[in-house]
Order: C-alpha cells, then structure tokens, then sequence
C-alpha cells in the first residue's frame, strides 16, 4: 500500500513542496515567489490562498491524485511552547497560527496550508517539531533577573531529525542516548539531547555563538549603551543584531564559501572571524556537555555550515575530547516533516495534542 504524503515548507520567499511515498521522495520543489508579490500582502496570513494555489499547481504538474494522500505535513510555525513530537492540527493550532498569537512568520502557513488540502480528502493535517520545542528543565529557564527567563528557540525539526538518524547508526534508540547537536546555518544552535529531550540549547536568535548573520550574544552593558546611543530605533537595531551581524557584519559576506576562498588567499581577518565562528560553536558545546554531566555519546555536527571542512575541523579539534564528533551536513528538512507524520502513521509515535 502506497504512503503518500505531502509536506509543506513555506519560507519569506519560497514555499518547498515534495511528495513521499514511505520513506522515498517522489517529487521535491522550490517554488520562488517574486520580493514584490509577497510584499502585496499585509499579513502573512493572507498569503494562504496565494500559496495553496502553488502548492495544488505542483500537485495537477505531476497529476497526482489528492486522493491518495494518506496525510498533509506542514512546517510548524511560531506556536506556543511545546514538547518535540507530531502534532495534529487541530482548531486550537489553527487559530493561534491564523491570529499571529506568537508572532507573525512564513512558516505559520504550513499547518494552515496542511489542513487546508488534507481536511476535505479526509486525512489528518500534521506538523513536526516546531521551533518552539520547548524541553528545558527548569535549571535552563533561570537567568540573572527574575523578569526574563529563557526560552527554548531553535533548529528543532533539522536537530531533532539529525539525534533520531544518528541513534539509528549507531544502534541506540533515541530516547537511551545523549548527544549534543550544532546546527550550523544562518542562525546557530546548540542543543543538549538527553534521552530523547532538548533540556538545554541557545535561543536561535538572542544567545550563544555569531553565525553568519546574527550577532548572538553580546556583553551587556555595551549592548545598553549601543540601544541608548540614538544610532538605531528598536527595528533596526533588531534587524542589525539578527540580519546584519556575525560573519556579515566582519567581511561582508554571509557566504561560507567566499569567505573560504579568501582564507586559502591568506586573508588574515577572513580566518580569524570564521576560526572565532567556530571557537564560539566549540565553547557553546562545551556548556552543553556540561548540561549533561559529561555523558555524552556523541557531537553531531549539521546544518548548511557543516559542508565546511574546514569550520568543522576547527571545531572538532576543540570538542572531540567530549566525545566522536559525527557530520551530518545539510538538512533535510522535507525528509523530516515525513518522518514525524510516517511515525505517528504507523504507531510508532502518538500524536500530539495542541492544547
């Protein structure tokens, strides 16, 4: 019997869409949508119709038949804190993705998209580990002022995907392994796995190493003066810590690549931010091995940045007395979104309740 499955990716700029039977893809696209188009809208919500009309024209492309869909998966989007797993998109999910409740992003389109095209073929709408998996134990939460805590925000679905995928190699389950994993991308993250829960990682966006683009954290007292310096209003300077800083910021260039090429060059400054790039990934899994008392059975290393040999060098060099540094390089993001609809398909995996 056929598995079909549909997954949904919606991203600022393009929504990917692929088709799996099982554990085989099908059919996988990038559908890009001109700058001024998604600009027409005011609200990512009223992109819906817009996007559902790419996603069926790539279904009548290849004419599928809808009907054979077993299940729709959708990109969890900006929900409430929950636990890592498959969720069912239920009403309640709906309403908070279509109201914004925690904020406005592309990827709250997935679950919509997903319910849209699964609920009149009668199959379930799904969505796998959102980025506001939130697994901490309560030590994680606590920072130096009682008015901010911190909070889970992360490469959930690529790193979650990436610990499952590396249990099964090296024979373990999941849930009976501990791991540290960096996702390494735009945004950096690194997250402590202990037995199949994130109990600690770096919010994506405000704490731990510099990426590419962001700034990750800062000193504090001369981020203070930099916001009260008159220099920036709150969304430039948010836009200038989380778009505009890390790599960019240094050499001009988000591009790992390039800036590889100019360290083989003899560019002084280009290797020493990527080697401080990667010092900070080193020092961040340092922190995380501590979370988890040492016990680690391994480092996984993903994410677009891991392509880099020598990025990942620098960090191994530095981290392998923890424990075996493994690659996992890219991420299969679509791949995932199947894989946590497949389990819960098949019993291996109860669905979750959004509540």
């Amino acid at each position: 019997m056929a598995e079909l499955i549909l997954a949904i990716n919606p991203g600022s700029t393009s929504t990917k869409v692929a088709l799996f039977d099982g554990e085989e893809a099908l059919w996988e696209e990038r559908i890009t949508h001109r700058t001024e188009e998604i600009l027409a809208f005011a609200r990512v919500v009223e992109q819906l119709p817009y996007r559902r009309r790419h996603v069926e024209g790539f279904l009548e492309a290849r004419g599928v038949q809808r009907r054979g869909l077993k299940a729709v998966v959708g990109r969890g989007g900006l929900v409430h804190p929950v636990a890592g797993g498959t969720y069912l998109v239920n009403d309640r999910l709906v309403e908070d993705l279509r109201t914004g409740r925690q904020g406005e992003h592309a990827s709250n389109l997935g679950g919509l998209l997903a319910r849209e095209i699964a609920d009149p073929l009668g199959v379930p709408a799904f969505i796998v580990d959102p980025v506001a998996v939130d697994e901490f134990d309560e030590l994680a939460r606590v920072s130096g002022l009682p008015e901010i805590r911190r909070r889970s925000l992360f490469h959930a679905l690529n790193q979650k995907a990436v610990a499952r995928r590396a249990a099964r190699d090296l024979g373990y389950s999941y849930t009976a392994v501990n791991f540290i994993v960096a996702h390494l991308g735009g945004g950096i993250t690194v997250g402590a796995h202990r037995q199949g829960r994130v109990i600690d990682v770096n919010h994506g966006i405000a704490e731990g190493p510099f990426s590419p683009e962001r700034a990750g954290g800062l000193p504090t007292d001369d981020l203070v003066r930099l916001a009260l310096s008159g220099q920036y209003d709150e969304k430039s300077l948010i836009r200038r810590l989380t778009s505009e800083a890390g790599l960019f910021a240094h050499l001009g260039t988000k591009d790992a690549r390039e800036i590889e090429g100019r360290v083989a060059g003899g560019d002084r400054q280009a290797r020493l931010i990527f080697e401080a790039m990667a010092y900070g990934v080193a020092k961040e899994i340092g922190a995380m091995a501590t979370a988890l008392f040492g016990q680690v059975q391994a480092i996984l290393l993903t994410g677009g940045l891991a392509w880099s040999e020598l990025l990942t060098g620098w960090i191994s060099e530095r981290v392998q007395f923890i424990a075996p540094v493994l690659l996992y390089p890219g991420e299969e993001e679509m791949r995932a979104l199947v894989e946590g609809a497949l389990r819960v398909l098949r019993g291996e995996e109860q669905v979750g309740e959004y509540l």
